[in-house]
């Protein structure tokens, strides 16, 4: 999923009144100004002077306002030392002559601002929970006024407190009711300078101050350098630090911080050089038929040694080149490219496994350089001025179709529109994907191409029903076709070898079939309250052109759901979630009620400390896979990337509970359980002509934690351990040994 910007222009707006005449900046093409410190004001109430003499001046073409503003702080009035502030307070204004209210109220800082306001005289009444209310009889402001007030209220137990004092008789007898001081105090900060009655409003141009006293032109406002400070070796925190080509967070080139060539691109073009390595090993036990044909010639057991070793080292470059203004502001245009190389190496103790050639023995290296981005992005328009608009991407991208992976995450070439509207309460995507052959064992991008498209569009609405949630609605089309594809190991992927999938008839050979299926969901993710929630429900409805289990034309209906409620307590997150795919209980049939995705990574149940999510579980006696690796689904697919969607598949229901602990801040931990069971098991029995097969698949827990030694993102230290444990229906397809994994991940990114 792709983040968008938001912008807020107001608070800007209204900062920019409280100090126009302090302080004055002009912007030209390739010019940046800044005022010498000679030309700030010297006094409060008195404007700027000149080096010439002369009256009090105006900055030029600068005209005067007609209208006033009050703006300042509500705090507590608990200690004479205190800065605690008063959230939410109430502030009313009411104009003595016409009788009209302004109202605002203080944020969480106890800030406030009341914008614009005809000038006169006005009543100001203050009022907050849990403290007495603070009436300010009279506050004259003037035309181009801007005054800043200090507000202190006394909390209502203090007040309480205070009137039962008794009376002292010196004091005399007390104030009636309509003369009463209220409680709390005010102090006036400061007003604007041009509510000094001795400003000049049109200035003849005879008497500005020459420029030098108030601009210093710069040509390169990213080339201000820093002034010497460090005199003596020290350690510690400094205000900054020197730029050095291979530090990534202090004015770096490289990575963005500075424009690129200037001179010739301008001061808006910026470059930023991402490369990372990431390296992983997994040891694992997964099921694994026994080869007995070679390695052990005396071994009858049908299952092998199912132990196997996995090590990948990948290596990823991004070459990033964008025209842009600011953080908020989305990029005028952009080029990027990255490409990635794997190494990978496994190792396993049976044959048959790395390739369906037994002579190749049980390991195998492999490497492949891959383009898993290059596109160029462009903006068509900007829509409003908060930052609204709308931009073109085209080439490999990466995409995410939802928040949680559950339908497609891929990198894959495509022309995509996207944007937001209403200041970034609503974003939007449209998009056409036309997919890439994968490398097999690396996952990454092959230049062959594939013949499968997908058309998406999904637009997410934040503050939906609940503040603090966002809505997503989703439609997507894929589109699948027949095609004869074996993977680089040598197995055949598309069509899946399984049920009726070889034509009988001599030299016919495989039977390729195509996918028409359309996606509907609506997702949400946020919080209700203190509530944290994320859900998901997609329908998949289409057709199947042969469907090799089924062995006809197939019409497929489908549905799949997810929930997953949290709650924050201190420095753990408490998980409760839910997930359920349908299954098809008549394999035999025209109809398909399985579910499947089109390329799915979810982030949910677990994610990677789940050996049911983490690891590809093979059907053995067949020629597909139980589950895929990164994918939640028993969708009997051959191969997640390579394979086609399944949709005669048994389906799964989950629960699980789990917790994320913050240990320290640099040191966070996750503990996960899941209970697993097939909804429908006649696909199993059909392949694998067993009967009976129970639901219960078994028990699945993990154990893990991430480490990240600076607290940022540049090392990430990453280790688990998860295990399955088999229910009634794994030990009718398997055995009942335990499966596990144990794995660990390090990163490094500059």
């Amino acid at each position: 999923m792709t983040s968008f910007f938001s912008g807020r222009r107001v608070g800007c707006a209204l900062r920019l009144a409280s100090v126009i005449l302090a302080v004055s900046v002009t912007f030209s093409p390739c010019v940046y100004a800044t005022s010498l410190s000679q030309s700030a004001p010297t006094a409060q109430g008195s404007a700027k002077q000149s080096s010439e003499s002369g009256p009090s001046l105006r900055i030029p073409r600068q005209e005067a306002f007609t209208t006033a503003a009050v703006d300042g702080i509500v705090r507590d009035a608990g200690f004479s030392n205190s800065t605690l502030p008063v959230p939410a307070a109430a502030l009313t204004l009411r104009n003595l002559e016409t009788g009209q209210f302004f109202r605002a109220t203080a944020s969480a800082e106890g800030v406030f601002r009341l914008f614009p306001l005809p000038p006169g005289r006005y009543e100001l009444r203050v009022e907050a929970n849990d403290y007495a209310a603070f009436v300010l009889p009279e506050l004259t402001l003037l035309p181009d006024e801007f005054v800043s007030l200090e507000i202190t209220l006394v909390s209502a137990a203090a007040a309480e407190a205070r009137s039962r004092l008794p009376r002292l008789p010196e004091l005399g007898s007390p104030n009636s009711a309509g003369t009463q001081s209220t409680l709390g105090t005010y102090r006036e900060l400061h007003r604007r300078l041009d509510s000094d009655p001795a400003y000049v409003e049109n200035v003849s141009r005879e008497v500005l101050p020459p420029v030098a006293d108030v601009y210093n032109a710069v040509p390169d406002r990213w080339a201000l350098d820093q002034p010497g400070y460090r005199r003596y070796p020290q350690n510690g925190e400094y205000i900054y630090t020197n730029s050095r080509w291979y530090d990534p967070f202090n004015r770096n080139r490289w990575k963005g911080d500075r424009p690129i060539w200037p001179k010739v691109l301008g001061q808006q073009t910026f470059f930023n050089f991402t490369a990372s390595s990431e390296s992983l090993i997994d040891g694992r036990r997964v099921p694994s038929p026994s080869g007995v044909s070679a390695s052990r010639s005396g071994s009858s057991e049908f299952f092998g040694k199912g132990e196997q070793i996995f090590f990948d080292e990948t290596l990823r470059f991004s070459f990033d080149l964008f025209h842009g203004d600011a953080s908020f502001k989305p990029v005028a245009w952009r080029i990027r490219i990255t490409p990635e190389l794997s190494l990978n190496d496994l190792k396993v103790r049976e044959l048959g496994i790395v390739s369906p050639d037994v002579r190749h023995g049980t390991n195998r290296f492999d490497d492949h350089a891959g383009l898993q981005e290059a596109f160029v992005e462009v903006k068509l328009a900007d829509l409003s001025p908060n930052y609204d608009f709308i931009s073109v991407r085209a080439g490999i991208q990466e995409f995410n179709a939802d928040f949680r992976g559950f339908l497609f995450v891929d990198e894959e070439p495509a022309l995509r529109v996207f944007g937001d509207l209403k200041s970034d309460r609503v974003e939007y995507n449209l998009a056409y994907f036309h997919f890439l052959e994968k490398n097999t064992n690396s996952g990454l991008n092959t230049f062959d191409r594939r013949h499968q498209q997908v058309i998406l569009g999904n637009v997410y609405l934040q503050d939906f029903f609940f503040r603090g949630y966002t809505a997503e609605f989703i439609g997507a089309w894929n589109k699948d076709d027949a095609t004869i594809h074996y993977d680089d190991n040598g197995f055949l992927v598309r069509p899946a070898p399984i049920g009726n999938v070889i034509d009988q008839n001599p030299g016919a050979g495989p039977i390729p079939h195509g996918i028409r299926v359309g996606y509907f969901g609506w997702l949400g993710s946020g919080h209700i309250g203190r509530i944290n929630i994320t859900h998901a429900f997609y329908e998949a409805a289409g057709e199947d052109t042969f469907n090799p289990i089924a062995g006809k034309r197939v019409t497929v209906n489908g549905q799949m759901a997810a929930l997953e409620v949290s709650y924050d307590h201190d420095w753990i997150r408490y998980r409760l979630s839910t997930f359920y795919t349908s299954g098809d209980g008549n394999p035999r049939d025209s109809r398909a009620r399985g579910f499947d995705s089109i390329v799915d990574l979810p982030s949910f149940a677990g994610g990677i400390f789940s050996f049911w999510n983490r690891e590809a579980i093979r059907l053995t006696g067949s020629g597909v896979l139980l589950t895929s690796p990164g994918s939640l689904i028993p969708s009997l697919r051959a191969d997640k990337e390579e394979g086609q969607a399944n949709f005669v598949n048994p389906g799964i229901f989950l629960a699980s509970a789990g917790a994320d602990f913050d240990i320290t801040p640099k040191v966070k931990g996750f503990a996960n359980v899941n209970f697993l069971q097939f909804e429908h098991t006649e696909p199993l029995e059909f392949l694998l002509f067993q009967s009976p097969i129970h639901r219960a698949i078994g028990f699945d827990y993990g154990l893990g934690a991430e480490y990240r030694p600076p607290l940022t993102e540049n090392i990430i230290l990453t280790g688990g351990v998860s295990a399955l444990t088999p229910g009634q229906a794994f030990r009718d397809i398997y055995t009942s040994r335990t499966l596990f994994s144990l794995f660990g991940s390090a990163k490094f990114t500059f």
